[in-house]
């Protein structure tokens, strides 16, 4: 790789001052690759730090357009990104804000294949979906590919956070700690509601465990982290690894 020149030192000097990143590190972001599934509420605050913190390439991946109601909280936006799709949107702003990065935009929804295809040339993936479904969609295929996932959900006063990485033999999946099968529902923002900030809380906490994996720092692998806004605490809930867990289990690794 290049030399970093003196614009992007002075872009990324405060990243470059920590030990624990220093050129080498920055040097590691600009060659990384993230995919981004989901340009709302939590893909909002990642997007945005992601692109400021160098990461080379990003691909955001989301079909929907942006509407009024998303403005509350789904900051990447505004009301000129009114009618347009979020992930044009979310690139656009992105480039504005650092157009050393390369971003790429992809108006659809990702099947199994589509994903694989993706995760094949991604180092991290970041689920900033809303829904069970696609979230599964998502972990099978991270699985699969052997890509770090970095997981993020918010509704009402409530935040979770988790990173699974399938390359540790003792990294749960997200099917270990959220199973497919039961009863359980997804709870959307526009049925429950969410607090506007709580999104850029757990959204901020996403980008913050795919730098670390990204510069090679240990993140925070086998907890879910769960946030209180109305409590203002934090909490770990550890999550071992499922032995028997269809997407993950030894059958399977």
């Amino acid at each position: 790789m290049d030399e970093m020149n003196d614009s992007a030192l002075l872009r990324y000097s405060r990243h470059i001052l920590l030990p624990q990143i220093d050129i080498a590190g920055q040097e590691r972001l600009s060659a990384a690759r993230a995919l981004v599934v989901g340009a709302g509420g939590l893909g909002s605050p990642v997007t945005l730090y992601l692109a400021s913190a160098g990461v080379g390439q990003i691909t955001v991946a989301d079909d929907d357009r942006v509407e009024l109601s998303n403005l509350q909280r789904q900051i990447v936006h505004d009301m000129a990104s009114l009618g347009g799709y979020k992930a044009e949107s979310a690139a656009q702003r992105m480039r504005a804000m650092n157009p050393e990065i390369h971003v790429d935009a992809l108006v659809k929804r990702l099947d199994h294949d589509a994903l694989c295809q993706l995760l094949s040339v991604h180092d991290v993936v970041l689920d900033c979906s809303d829904n069970f479904a696609t979230r599964h969609a998502i972990n099978r295929a991270a699985v699969a590919c052997r890509v770090p996932l970095v997981s993020g959900a918010a509704v009402r006063f409530d935040g979770q956070l988790a990173v699974f990485d399938s390359r540790q033999p003792e990294s749960p999946c997200y099917h270990c700690l959220f199973p497919d099968e039961g009863t359980a529902t997804d709870g959307p923002c526009a049925t429950f509601g969410v607090l506007a900030p709580l999104v850029g809380v757990i959204g901020s906490l996403q980008a913050v465990e795919a730098i670390k994996l990204l510069v090679g720092l240990m993140p925070a692998l086998g907890y879910l982290t769960l946030y209180d806004a109305l409590q203002g605490s934090f909490r770990q809930i550890r999550v071992p690894r499922d032995p028997l867990c269809p997407v993950c289990g030894e059958p399977h690794a």
